[in-house]
């Protein structure tokens, strides 16, 4: 939870939790969706404590935005406001066997049916099919739907439906970004498409309403807040899936803008204004916000990875080669190269621009010289090869190569990670001196709604960011050279997995 000041856009103060990932199977990701609404009643808490040591009035906050992962997917109960399973996280595989059945009706068993409709490909990453394996699977579920009791949202739906009220008179809603990730969405009309739920067996009742990521939702209600006072009766009036938040946060407003954020995944977003780009190149069509309900809808090319800053934390809590974060940047500092080590994180598979569920992480390139400073800089590198790839893709389908990326998520304060980033770009990296950008553009949406406006997204009333830049410094043939090794591992992460296996005993 993080409070900006609306003139200067400043950090005034903030306060953050860790939200506990499950792990039940192999290749499962959850979150307990009361433990995430709990999170935010904390640091909404301890965030108010701490504006009242700075003698800052609560009464003083004006709007809240609310920013979310997207895709990730919950089904609550809406008589008894309990969630009736765990949220299943973005990057859970347990749907691929849900995926291979759906695209066996699909003609020619075509990823990319849906395309031109939702801007998605047909993969284990969105929400329809996270729903659809809920309804096949949780008998709770089930049941809820035919007694008209399940209601379906990504986190902002969960969240805004629990903070206006929750069972007595919630407001079920999400924005036009989070519901550009369902797979359920045409995001040309901006409505749900009756075809696509018809073709998930989704029933339409449990969605929730799609609005602007700019209006006023709802008003927050009996949220009790430390000794002196209360937010009750303030607006939520933003909403923007995370990467679009960031994009926004970042000031992306121009056409031809991108930014690239480094948190557990990699995300790199480019605007393309008011027309949808459709990639030949692996890459995403999403919405990237809509600020108003009379406001036009803008689009960007989206490049997705599944691992980034996971592969550090992998590092530290699978193999306990560091004890910190922060050591794999020492790490890697202190030797400087990989020494031709190549590592490819693809746990999850590899998302854009290959979309290869069968994919598997590996590092090769390995002999007896390779210690554990190597791998930490292959693991960097990887987070910055992955980039690359994407940005290759972008430059393909706009046909303007950057000239610059702007960057922003909880990686970027690692220098050798940015450095090495411009390096196998070879163009410059930029980053603002505060890098929550998704928080900031989640307060701007709250703060330019109609109702609100207490935030001007004028470009000439923006507050200009201080940056710090990181330009090449190796020589550009050394990095292609790099960059085709890169590729070489990558074929050969590929094609691992088989849906076939034979039992042995293992998680199915």
């Amino acid at each position: 939870f993080q409070v900006f000041n609306a003139k200067t856009a400043e950090l005034l103060s903030h306060h953050q939790v860790e939200i506990q990932q499950k792990f039940p199977k192999e290749g499962w990701v959850e979150q307990d969706p009361k433990e995430i609404l709990k999170s935010v009643h904390e640091c909404v808490e301890r965030t108010c404590e701490k504006l009242q040591q700075l003698n800052i009035d609560i009464t003083n906050i004006k709007a809240i935005g609310v920013s979310n992962q997207r895709e990730t997917t919950v089904v609550w109960d809406k008589t008894t406001g309990e969630p009736l399973y765990n949220a299943i996280v973005w990057l859970d595989l347990r749907t691929q066997s849900t995926v291979e059945r759906l695209l066996k009706r699909i003609p020619g068993k075509n990823k990319a049916f849906f395309k031109f409709r939702t801007g998605l490909p047909l993969s284990t990453y969105f929400s329809a099919v996270k729903l659809r394996w809920l309804l096949d699977n949780v008998e709770e579920i089930r049941q809820a739907v035919d007694d008209g009791r399940a209601m379906f949202g990504t986190i902002d739906s969960w969240l805004i439906w629990s903070l206006t009220g929750g069972k007595n008179g919630g407001v079920h809603c999400t924005d036009v970004t989070n519901a550009s990730r369902t797979m359920l969405f045409n995001i040309h009309s901006l409505e749900w498409d009756p075809e696509l739920c018809q073709f998930f067996d989704i029933p339409m009742e449990i969605l929730p309403k799609v609005r602007s990521s700019s209006e006023i939702y709802g008003l927050m209600v009996s949220f009790l807040v430390c000794k002196s006072g209360a937010l009750t009766g303030v607006p939520i009036s933003g909403c923007l899936g995370d990467q679009s938040a960031a994009l926004v946060g970042q000031m992306c407003f121009q056409d031809g803008q991108a930014k690239n954020t480094y948190g557990t995944g990699c995300f790199l977003l480019c605007n393309t204004g008011q027309k949808s780009v459709f990639s030949e190149h692996g890459l995403l069509t999403t919405i990237a916000y809509k600020l108003g309900r009379d406001k036009p809808v803008c689009y960007a090319l989206e490049g997705s990875v599944a691992i980034a800053g996971a592969v550090v934390r992998w590092l530290r809590d699978n193999l306990g080669i560091v004890k910190t974060s922060q050591e794999v940047e020492k790490l890697a500092a202190e030797v400087g190269t990989s020494y031709g080590c190549y590592f490819v994180p693809a746990f999850s598979g590899l998302y854009a621009p290959y979309w290869e569920p069968s994919a598997r992480g590996i590092i090769c390139g390995l002999t007896q010289f390779t210690n554990k400073k190597h791998i930490a800089f292959a693991a960097l590198e990887a987070v910055c090869f992955q980039t690359r790839e994407i940005l290759d893709a972008i430059n393909k389908d706009c046909g303007i190569p950057l000239n610059q990326l702007q960057v922003d998520g909880g990686m970027t304060n690692n220098k050798v990670l940015m450095q090495l980033q411009s390096d196998i770009l070879c163009i410059p990296v930029v980053k603002p001196s505060m890098p929550e950008t998704t928080a900031l553009g989640a307060a701007m949406a709250a703060g330019a709604a109609e109702g609100v406006g207490i935030w001007s997204l004028n470009p000439g009333d923006l507050t200009a960011v201080t940056c710090e830049r990181f330009e090449p410094q190796i020589n550009p043939e050394e990095s292609e050279f790099r960059y085709a090794r890169w590729k070489k591992a990558v074929m050969k992460s590929m094609g691992w997995e088989t849906s076939e296996a034979p039992s042995n005993g293992k998680p199915e």
